[in-house]
């Protein structure tokens, strides 16, 4: 035991913990059952969260010195709010880096060097402390602390801890008094610990988890460990504890007993005398068995007794029966197959960081619970432990991974370059290593949520972290161990019960599927979810179904590290890496969420919740088939609504409640309206919850699915219109008792479209072959690529105009020209006898030319026509590879409302299979998109493409001044493999060589009767 901090402590390996106790289980110890029934205000433990006093120094040097005396003024101090980090709190400049080391270019360092750049904080708390009759040890718990510190107690030294992401420790027993007490904690931001804690986040510095006391009886449960037995055909259960307990009288006792979630005894209270290591195993008849479906919990009640009877400890856990294991190379949890559904979740608040509250917490796992999330990868570190327990309640499988990150170690610019990996095969670094790995288990190790734990993240690979993949395995049989970097270095292959991959395509994962697999295959990271994301998703969760050995994926990631500008409240502004003139960085790449910072979620959740759900339904017009692809529990707590859409109306519903047991398929019919009238319909069935839950309430949807079918039939025509055609010069005009519409050869398109005093076309209609580039579109150099087509997008100009003026219908066809580009695009304005302006738009292809972003036409509208309704796929926007979560149906909403809110503008906001579009003012007037033949794909915003594609922010958008439709032949998918060079699939890309036809009708609504 030292008794006197050592500075060099901070560049030495070997020393991470210096006077820190053992780690143990996160159970919660009361002074009696009562208090532990009310939950709160609990005598053993007293919170030293709060506000502190705190002084910043910009390096070690600078630090001061003495402060943790008890007679030091801290009059001229400033406050700090812990939990919380220093940066966040403007001690410090907020930095944001991914693979690369944030001193890179600062300093030229090596491991275990520590930057001279090396903010520390000084934090002393005053408070007051009352021991209680029978305590038997005091100890100090520091839940969380970036990145290294030294405690001192009264003016003592107490001891020294690395690990930002576990407990530390100390025995404070002898220096705590009765009465007023001072805590000194000095906080370091670098340390040799920073060069394994390398995740992508941002670089943040504080005691930034709970602080508080623990007043152990002297007859204390020091640890425990629970673990389930089943028997092999998991109708019977062993019950085994192995409990560490301190005592010094002898004739006290421990009481165990277990309660169903009715209250009932499943085993009743047991008493045994008490030893240092008990072991005791209880029998547990037909239990019922813990899954993220079905997560039944037990009650664990342990008393520990006095020798006179009286309670001195008294700890309440919750237990889940369960079993995970390999059989025949697949992983199974209680006998099954299992896929995981899953995502991974940073710690993530944008005013406090890592410093996340209960209600972030709560607020996240019952949106996973919602969208059909059923894992949770805690990347790239130990969670909070309340976050554990909420899953455990709620049913969401984890992978607990430890706080191990080395990846700018070994990877340079998406290079492999191992020369100086840590912590490899280096001895020096094994003991810090293991520990990250021992503190994370003995602390979770009860969490019947947890089925797997990770030895880290992107580290490359070597002994040391073998070693810790052994020594997790030896100590806990019952959970499997994952670690994605062997891939690349696959000497030590044996540290992964499974095959771990990070952004493999589709195809590639299928080739592995089908070279006889050893292991059973997850995607620890995929689907990156940058910005207009998730596309193409569906190529993975489809082999589920197809190869026993994928066993899913866990999307990268679930919420944007965006940090606040403002109070959150508001201002909602965002800031991304380089926002705070933190350099190095690698500025958005923080904002891969499926929601955005503030927790709002984005239209890919609409995918991602539909490809994740339990029940694959596909209707037909008489009957729906229903395949539950749950493990463990029925359709019984869901009932099965049937809707019928004419032309995306609602025009017939009904209600059953079949009982679908899991993995079965079952097909149940149903009666339509018989005489349906001729249109489009649409058969829509879901399964909603009957009844509330924890995580929703009465009639949220867990599946659906859609059957569109047509009814042939006669419409009756309309009669027909009388046409005006006057021919100008430079102009055909157009009248009809309805509207007026001017079609100018000089500017290559219809000028004008005119009615009640209202024009409707601010610009002539613009053929578009350009999209505002999504960051996926930005990693794999898409504007490089595809320059053609924008320089194709903004500068092409008008060729040959035919007019015809004598026709039934009149009519004009423009033909354009493309800078550098042998291809001629047309497009024809028809005039009909129906009333309506009848546009096509032909591309007629070219060889030797990149992919096409997009081919159809823009019409910019003033600003007060601010929204719209559409019949086509919805709600949200989706796009060719992005819409399987889509359904049929009119939607309507702002144009404004319709900017979907990417950290960084870019194309959003699309609709595909649109039948019809009507973009209005706020009286409803006008214009009506029709599609003619095959639908379009739509899109209304305020913002024209060059102006999203140049804006780094959103507030950097110009104040509106339009509105923009755009209805397109075709518009590619937005990939999402990866963001940093993966192309969209093939069937989502738009082959240029190819022809490509438009066709679509418009007219004014709203005026005079027209609809």
């Amino acid at each position: 035991m030292s008794s006197q901090p050592n500075i060099a402590w901070l560049a030495d390996p070997q020393v991470f913990a210096v006077n820190r106790l053992d780690p143990v289980s996160d159970h919660i110890a009361w002074p009696s059952a009562e208090a532990a029934s009310r939950g709160t205000d609990n005598p053993l433990r007293q919170s030293l969260s709060g506000r502190w006093a705190f002084s910043l120094a910009d390096n070690v040097d600078a630090r001061p010195e003495g402060f943790h005396a008890r007679d030091f003024d801290v009059s001229g101090w400033d406050a700090i709010e812990v939990p919380g980090y220093m940066q966040l709190q403007g001690f410090g400049k907020n930095q944001y880096v991914n693979t690369q080391y944030p001193w890179e270019g600062r300093e030229a360092l090596r491991p275990p060097e520590v930057a001279r750049d090396n903010l520390v904080g000084s934090y002393i708390r005053d408070f007051t402390f009352t021991s209680i009759p029978g305590t038997g040890r005091v100890v100090l718990t520091f839940d969380g602390v970036e990145t290294a510190f030294f405690v001192w107690l009264n003016g003592v030294f107490v001891g020294y801890g690395e690990d930002s992401f576990t407990p530390s420790r100390f025995d404070v027993t002898g220096l705590i008094a009765d009465g007023e007490n001072r805590l000194a904690v000095q906080v370091f931001q670098r340390s040799s610990a920073s060069w394994i804690e390398d995740q992508d986040f941002w670089r943040l510095t504080g005691i930034f988890r709970d602080v508080w006391l623990e007043k152990q009886p002297a007859l204390h449960l020091e640890d425990l460990f629970v673990t389930t037995d089943l028997s092999d055909d998991f109708t019977a259960a062993k019950l085994k504890l192995a409990m560490k307990i301190a005592f010094a009288d002898p004739g006290v006792r421990v009481e165990v007993a277990l309660s169903d979630r009715d209250g009932n005894w499943v085993v009743a209270p047991q008493n045994f005398a008490a030893a240092e290591d008990m072991e005791p195993v209880f029998d547990v008849a037909s239990p019922d068995l813990w899954s993220a479906e079905a997560p039944n919990l037990y009650d664990l009640a342990i008393t520990l007794r006095n020798a006179d009877g009286t309670t001195a400890e008294f700890i309440a856990e919750r237990v889940g029966f369960r079993r995970f294991e390999i059989v025949d190379r697949v992983m199974h949890l209680n006998g099954r197959r299992i896929v995981f559904n899953g995502v991974n979740r940073h710690e993530f608040n944008p005013v406090r960081g890592r410093a996340v509250t209960y209600e972030d917490m709560l607020f996240d796992v019952r949106f996973f619970k919602r969208n059909n999330i059923n894992a949770v990868r805690t990347s790239h570190y130990p969670n909070q432990s309340a976050f554990y327990r909420l899953c455990d309640e709620y049913g969401l499988y984890v992978i607990d991974e430890a706080n191990l990150e080395s990846h700018g170690s070994w990877q340079k610019d998406n290079k492999i370059e191992p020369s100086w990996v840590v912590p490899g095969d280096r001895p020096d670094w094994r003991d810090c290593v293991l520990d990250r790995g021992r503190s994370m288990l003995e602390r979770d190790k009860n969490h019947a949520s947890i089925l797997i734990w990770s030895c880290g993240n992107e580290s490359f690979g070597g002994r040391v972290i073998y070693d810790m993949s052994n020594w997790l395995r030896a100590r806990d049989p019952s959970r499997l161990v994952h670690y994605e970097g062997v891939f690349h270095d696959r000497r030590y292959d044996g540290t992964s019960d499974m095959e771990s991959r990070m952004y493999a395509r589709p195809g590639d994962v299928e080739a592995w599927l089908k070279d006889d697999p050893q292991k059973p295959f997850i995607l620890c990271e995929y689907t990156h979810a940058m910005g207009n994301s998730c596309g193409g998703m569906h190529l993975y969760t489809d082999l589920a179904d197809k190869y026993p050995h994928y066993q899913g994926g866990f999307i990268w990631d679930y919420i944007d590290q965006a940090l606040a500008l403002g109070d959150g409240k508001g201002d909602r502004r965002l800031g991304l890496g380089g926002d705070f003139d933190d350099r190095p960085s690698d500025y958005t790449f923080c904002t891969d969420g499926i929601v955005t910072a503030w927790r709002e979620e984005t239209p890919k959740v609409q995918e991602v919740r539909a490809l994740y759900q339990p029940f694959a339904i596909s209707p037909a017009r008489e009957a729906v088939t229903i395949r539950n692809r749950n493990l463990f529990v029925s359709s019984a707590a869901l009932s099965l609504g049937i809707r019928l859409l004419k032309d995306g109306v609602a025009v017939f519903s009904t209600t059953m409640e079949p009982e679908i047991a899991a993995g079965e398929t079952a097909t149940v019919p149903f009666d339509l309206p018989g005489d349906l009238a001729p249109g489009e319909y649409a058969v829509q069935a879901s399964l909603c919850l009957k009844a509330k839950t924890l995580w929703a309430e009465a009639g949220h949807e867990v599946a659906f699915g859609e059957h569109v079918f047509q009814v042939e039939g006669d419409v009756a025509a309309s009669a027909p219109v009388a046409l005006k055609p006057i021919r100008g010069d430079l102009h055909l005009g157009v009248e009809t008792p309805d509207y007026s519409a001017l079609f100018s050869e000089i500017f290559g398109g219809m000028t004008s479209l005119r009615a009640d005093g209202i024009e409707f076309m601010r610009r002539p209609p613009r053929l578009t072959f350009w999209r505002a580039m999504t960051d996926n579109d930005r990693g794999r150099n898409h504007g490089f690529d595809c320059a053609v087509w924008q320089a194709a997008n903004l500068y092409y100009k008008r060729g040959p105009v035919v007019v015809d003026a004598e026709g039934d219908e009149p009519s004009v066809r423009y033909r354009f020209t493309l800078p550098g580009l042998a291809v001629e695009p047309e497009v024809t304005y028809r005039v009909g006898r129906d009333g309506r302006i009848h546009v096509t738009a032909g591309f007629p292809g070219a060889e030797g030319l990149s992919n096409l972003p997009i081919f159809g036409l823009q019409f910019t509208m003033a600003p007060a026509f601010d929204r719209f309704r559409y019949y086509g796929l919805g709600p949200e926007e989706n796009y060719a590879d992005r819409c399987r979560g889509a359904r049929l149906g009119i939607d309507e909403r702002s144009v404004a409302g319709n900017l979907t809110p990417y950290s960084v503008p870019q194309e959003c906001g699309n609709r595909t299979g649109t039948r019809f579009a009507e973009v209005m003012d706020e009286n409803g007037r006008g214009l009506r998109f029709a599609a003619e033949g095959k639908p379009f794909e739509f899109n209304a915003l305020p913002y024209g493409t060059m102006e999203l594609e140049t804006a780094e922010r959103p507030e950097e958008l110009p104040p509106v001044t339009k509105t923009v439709v755009t209805i397109a032949a075709r518009q590619m998918g937005v990939g999402g493999d990866d963001s940093w060079g993966a192309p969209v699939h093939d069937p989502y890309n738009i082959p240029s060589n190819e022809p490509l036809s438009l066709a679509f009708s418009v007219v004014p609504i709203g005026l005079k009767g027209n609809s």
